[in-house]
């Protein structure tokens, strides 16, 4: 029997690269409208409820076999009424984050393709080249995905270090915390709510939790440290993206990148259209396309294991194949049909994790406390903590139905 891995290092990049993605990008936009101290603070209170969300799923994942994915644990806690419900939630969030990861990929793609050749492909051809292409690489094995995304973390590290040492210079850090009026109107508390679904969206490293179980075995506390400082890893490339977003970018300019639906590619053209760099935009591009690489793999792995779970397909060759078809096909299929809808599928991601990622763990949490006496995990904080969470749930469905229905206000509109 092969031994399981000992490192952290691996469950680290998993756990960042299922957060840091293409969403990273729509959090200066999605701020623009507060400005950035209440954009920390709304990033705080994301991290601390899905950190907490991905242990309380973790306590769970340990009463059953390694192997079983969130298919076999809620139906062993809440029954199957709640499993198909959780079944159709977390499928519909794998599946609009992939096709989000393939929309701003295959737009960040042709952004650099267009500004390095003058020339780029049809962006749906450029997405589902990108998905198929790394649908091979998780059906291959998840440690595959734990060193691929490995080189391209490094990858996003070195890139991302590049972008800022090329715009240290030219960040305003003093705008950070002034109070810049568009209109006559100054950052508001009031956008807090519309934007929190976005950041809770780019903690989403929760569906990973038994994938890491299958990888790590029963380690609790290996595990938990792997998401404790892959989160804070994430935590603190947000942080300093804000930071020199904000710091370049003054608030008003911020206006046609909402307009342009908060596209990856008009935020990148933004910041090298007011800096002037031969570097910057090529910077930019790589470490967008690292970030959405990483992201794919680490939620893609997640998917991969959920339809090997649910159909019992086992690791040989042709099992594996179809497991990917599963996993892969229909966020393929609309790329292929909606290109564009990046923003609009974060944010109905961010909707379906009110309820996937802190609603039904913490269901899950009461119900495995009451069958199984003895733990080898227990997360801190007792009922307090679950309720919080299941309070924090419903705040933030409802934040993102008003916001769709207009009854939020949103910067920009």
């Amino acid at each position: 029997m092969q031994s399981k891995p000992t490192s952290m290092m691996g469950g680290m990049m998993i756990t960042a690269g299922a957060s840091i993605g293409a969403g990273m990008f729509s959090l200066p936009t999605i701020s623009s409208g507060m400005w950035f101290g209440w954009a920390m603070a709304c990033m705080a209170l994301a991290w601390f409820c899905m950190y907490y969300a991905a242990l309380m799923a973790l306590e769970v994942n340990l009463h059953f076999s390694v192997g079983a994915s969130y298919d076999t644990i809620v139906k062993g806690t809440l029954g199957k009424r709640w499993n198909q419900i959780n079944g159709l939630l977390l499928l519909f969030l794998l599946y609009i984050l992939l096709y989000a990861f393939i929309s701003g990929g295959g737009s960040i793609v042709n952004h650099t393709m267009s500004s390095m050749l003058g020339y780029s492909p049809p962006q749906f051809v450029t997405g589902a080249l990108i998905a198929i292409s790394l649908s091979i690489v998780v059906s291959i094995s998840t440690r595959a995905v734990d060193r691929i995304i490995t080189i391209l973390f490094s990858g996003m590290l070195i890139s991302y270090f590049a972008v800022l040492f090329d715009l240290r210079l030219a960040v305003d850090f003093g705008s950070l915390f002034a109070t810049p009026n568009v209109n006559g109107q100054p950052p508001s508390f009031h956008y807090f709510f519309a934007a929190l679904p976005f950041f809770f969206t780019a903690f989403g490293f929760y569906c990973i939790v038994p994938s890491l179980v299958k990888y790590y075995g029963k380690k609790p506390q290996t595990i938990r440290n792997c998401m404790l400082y892959g989160s804070l890893l994430s935590f603190v490339f947000y942080l300093f993206w804000l930071a020199f977003s904000m710091g370049i970018l003054e608030r008003v300019q911020f206006l046609p990148i909402v307009a342009a639906g908060g596209n990856v590619g008009a935020l990148v053209g933004a910041i090298t259209q007011t800096i002037t760099s031969d570097r910057l935009g090529d910077y930019l591009n790589i470490f967008a396309i690292f970030a959405i690489t990483s992201s794919f793999l680490g939620v893609g792995i997640s998917l991969f294991d959920f339809f090997a779970d649910k159909f019992n397909f086992g690791n040989s060759a042709s099992d594996r194949v179809k497991t990917a078809l599963f996993a892969f096909f229909p966020p393929v299929i609309g790329g292929l049909f909606f290109p564009h809808g990046f923003i609009y599928a974060i944010g109905f991601a961010a909707l379906v994790m009110a309820f996937n990622g802190l609603l039904i763990p913490a269901l899950m949490l009461i119900k495995s406390r009451a069958l199984f006496s003895e733990t080898k995990f227990r997360v801190m904080g007792g009922n307090t903590l679950i309720y919080f969470m299941i309070a924090m749930g419903a705040l933030l469905a409802t934040c993102h139905i008003l916001a769709m229905l207009d009854l939020l206000p949103v910067y920009g509109r």
